[in-house]
């Protein structure tokens, strides 16, 4: 069969885990092709994979800390590539799949949609419901937004016509989108174990299409190396955008309160380790790593952004997390509160002190509860099998090549 893999480039956790079911679909002697923007295309470029540019269809814009949806949607309007669009056509055409594949990118779905060809979701957010939750003080209860996403509205209409009529059309898209997909896989844990249960919210016209793979990473801690590090150690992956280079500052602020706990902070794109003055000699900075799972298989803790990606493949490896989730990205921030409250880790302020920030490394790094919790987890995802599972439902489904509609009028 073939397959044609799309993918967010918002975050690597997208990609990340493309390339794992990419990996696995090669692996059963498919052919696949891939299709990326941006950091996205250079790092499955890296992996040996040939990447098809597409355009970039959302631009993350935040200062300080904090996200902005409003500037994040003004960049991501103003620079539309409709040349792109048509490209996502040609890429159609001339790869002929039999199914498309889409993590966040939803361009690729409506295009699959429009050729009739059968297409697959892969998502850990729906329908926006973190912008709305604490509008609607509903604290996270998926099962009450199902039944009344008209109320998500609101939080819209109170910014004014532009933003009322926004939130109708976004409700409206994901809705057409998740009801015209062969199936939604959730890449997380089964519940009660799911990480992403706050951010998760679809209809019950389409409760039927769900699928929970468990983690779906490129590398599990079988087929990892283990990097020699000094220990205790502390793994920064905060980088990356360029309003997170004060949380890499309080890192090192802080590692210098305690020379015996030694740290690894990871920049890039974003940041330069240039950014970054006075490093003591128990921080290594890296722009990039490679292979992170070797760290993973090595450290005692990750200090993250806590999106889902990442978590995902933190705590498939049985390591704690601090979770720093960027001011206003509700989806981190659900991540963080989740890990915090099951026992994985903490959730951390952009506030915390070095002092503060210290304390909390040594609580987790004390505490056996947390081992234990993520241990379990670690078990878990190598009994789950994500991609596997991703590639066996792939498999199964298109022995059957009639494309879901659910009643729905061509997208035309």
């Amino acid at each position: 069969m073939i397959f044609l893999i799309f993918m967010c480039g918002e975050g690597l956790g997208h990609t990340g885990r493309c390339i794992a079911v990419g990996k696995e679909l090669l692996a059963a002697g498919h052919e696949v092709y891939f299709g990326a923007y941006g950091y996205s295309k250079e790092l499955i470029e890296k992996e040996g994979y040939e990447v098809y540019r597409i355009p970039q269809e959302f631009r993350l814009v935040g200062n300080s800390g904090t996200f902005d949806l409003k500037e994040s949607i003004k960049s991501t309007v103003s620079a539309v590539d409709i040349a792109g669009v048509s490209h996502i056509f040609k890429l159609l055409k001339n790869s002929r799949p039999d199914a498309v594949v889409s993590d966040g990118y939803y361009l690729g779905i409506l295009a699959a949609r429009l050729k009739n060809i059968p297409a697959y979701i892969i998502v850990n957010q729906s329908n926006m419901v973190e912008y709305f939750q604490e509008k609607l003080d509903i604290k996270g209860d998926v099962h009450w937004v199902a039944k009344n996403q008209s109320n998500m509205v609101e939080y819209f209409q109170e910014k004014g016509f532009f933003m009322s009529l926004l939130g109708r059309l976004t409700k409206i898209f994901y809705d057409k989108v998740y009801g015209i997909v062969y199936t939604i896989i959730v890449p997380d844990f089964p519940f009660p174990y799911t990480i992403c249960r706050n951010n998760l919210s679809f209809s019950r016209k389409v409760q039927h299409k769900i699928n929970y793979s468990g983690p779906i990473i490129r590398k599990g801690p079988k087929k990892a190396t283990a990097k020699e590090l000094a220990h205790p150690h502390v793994l920064c992956t905060i980088g990356g955008f360029g309003y997170r280079l004060p949380i890499l500052q309080k890192v090192i602020s802080t590692a210098k309160l305690d020379k015996d706990i030694h740290y690894t902070i990871v920049t890039g794109p974003n940041i330069g380790p240039g950014q970054l003055a006075e490093v003591p000699e128990n921080v290594e900075v890296q722009d990039f790593i490679a292979d992170p799972f070797s760290y993973y298989n090595s450290t005692d803790i990750v200090i993250s952004a806590c999106g889902h990606g990442t978590t995902m493949e933190t705590l498939s490896y049985g390591v704690p997390i601090l979770a720093f989730p960027d001011r206003g990205q509700k989806e981190q921030e659900n991540n963080a509160q989740l890990i915090d409250e099951m026992g994985y880790g903490k959730k951390m302020e952009y506030e915390v002190s070095a002092d503060s920030l210290l304390r909390s490394i040594r609580e987790v790094l004390d505490s056996s509860t947390i081992k234990e919790n993520t241990k379990m987890l670690k078990k878990m995802a190598s009994e789950l099998e994500g991609a596997v599972f991703m590639r066996k439902l792939l498999e199964k489904d298109l022995q059957v090549r009639t494309v879901p509609n659910d009643g729905d009028m061509p997208l035309s």
